[in-house]
């Protein structure tokens, strides 16, 4: 009976360290993100700045399909998801001081700033939403 337990009390300890190191993998991410660059900006200040700055940009229609973008991110993350993209679509919109945020704008700044890995389902979402990628096809490279 004492050696079952002892399994037992190892068993949890190998998994609470190994849960231990997943999350701190996490959040040593999340700090490297907060930490100023060069410029004195974090990344996350700059997905703040950028998205403050071209909230006046956006239209019902742009949120909608920004909203239809990020779907097939899980529930969990499509909020962290939906920031970055937004971020990265206002820059590109503020670099063309664009009036409005239009469908160009959107599906620029959803390939950029996807992550390599995740680009064959950002195609699929997009093939199954019948947009054209021809004009897109040098931001997959």
């Amino acid at each position: 009976m004492q050696d079952l337990f002892m399994w037992f009390i190892i068993f949890w300890c190998v998994v609470l360290i190994g849960l231990f190191g997943i999350g701190g993998f996490f959040m040593f991410r999340k700090f490297l993100k907060v930490f100023p660059k060069a410029d004195g900006k974090s990344t996350l200040d700059w997905e703040e700045h950028y998205v403050n700055e071209s909230l006046h940009l956006w239209n019902e229609e742009a949120k909608a399909l920004l909203n239809e973008l990020v779907s097939p991110v899980p529930e969990l993350f499509r909020d962290v998801a939906k920031q970055k993209i937004a971020a990265k679509i206002g820059e590109i919109a503020l670099k063309d001081r664009a009036k409005t945020i239009g469908f160009d704008h959107i599906i620029h700044g959803y390939i950029v700033a996807t992550p390599k890995r995740d680009h064959n389902f950002l195609r699929k979402k997009l093939d199954q939403m019948k947009v054209d990628m021809t004009p897109y096809e040098h931001l997959f490279q």
